[in-house]
């Protein structure tokens, strides 16, 4: 029998409440599958897996990334590792920011949602994007774990480097 991993998700800030009902179930949804694609590597035993998620506005993550990465402005996704056994970590969203840095002729706000997850969930599993080694290795568990999520498409042009 499967484990059944934890997902707790919330939302803080001025974030749209219709948004919340729309974009936090689903957004969890990935995370819970995210997790089952995870857990072979992650919880081999078969140990249940836990992420936080909090979706928030811009003047929440702003204070968390001076403080944490001393960048004084607004980000689109954070990591806060926990490193406790079955207990991954947090991964704080600017939804504000998603939806300003989001290519609208590509993807919906749920897809850069869905890319942020991912992104984050990587970093609280050690992977970084400091030189272009790191960078290509993140590139490729990204486009895996979106293409496991049975997502369609690539998500970065060969040259594109954010």
């Amino acid at each position: 029998m499967a484990a059944e991993h934890v997902v707790d998700w919330r939302f803080e800030g001025a974030v749209d409440g219709d948004l919340a009902a729309l974009e936090g179930p689903t957004l969890a949804a990935a995370a819970h599958r995210l997790l089952s694609l995870l857990a072979p590597q992650l919880a081999p035993d078969g140990e249940c897996l836990e992420l936080s998620i909090l979706l928030t506005d811009d003047a929440t993550i702003r204070p968390l990334n001076a403080q944490w990465r001393q960048v004084d402005a607004a980000t689109d996704v954070l990591s806060f590792p926990l490193e406790e056994g079955p207990v991954l970590g947090d991964v704080v969203i600017s939804v504000q920011t998603a939806a300003r840095r989001r290519d609208e002729q590509r993807w919906l706000l749920q897809d850069e949602l869905v890319f942020l997850l991912i992104h984050g969930l990587l970093h609280l599993l050690g992977h970084d994007h400091l030189d272009d080694e790191e960078r290509t290795a993140m590139e490729a568990a990204e486009q895996g774990l979106w293409t496991g999520l049975g997502r369609a498409g690539t998500l970065r042009d060969p040259i594109e480097r954010n």
